[in-house]
């Protein structure tokens, strides 16, 4: 979770993610990261089209659980914030 008053928790994957692993991660750490950044009411979830974000199972999950998720645009990966840290970490690694 990256929002503008910092970054939530860093989950490191040890595997290829699957749609249940990424509710699970959801449903460990984005409230838990929500509550330390000290979010306010109202704000919204954005996450690309990755599969396992589009995934009906993870779409109900989110659904029940009340987020807003913002919808987003097919084939815009320019428009994805954490495409411009990646680039800053090859830099920092290279």
């Amino acid at each position: 979770m990256i929002t503008r008053t910092g970054p939530g928790r860093l989950i490191r994957g040890k595997e290829r993610m699957n749609g249940a692993m990424y509710r699970e991660i959801l449903s460990d750490n984005l409230l838990p990261s929500a509550r330390a950044l000290k979010m306010k009411r109202g704000w919204v979830f954005q996450h690309d089209n990755d599969p396992k974000h589009t995934a009906r199972a993870t779409q109900e999950w989110l659904r029940k659980k009340h987020f807003k998720v913002l919808e987003w645009p097919s084939q815009s990966p320019d428009l994805n914030p954490i495409e411009n840290l990646w680039r800053e970490l090859k830099v920092c690694v290279a």
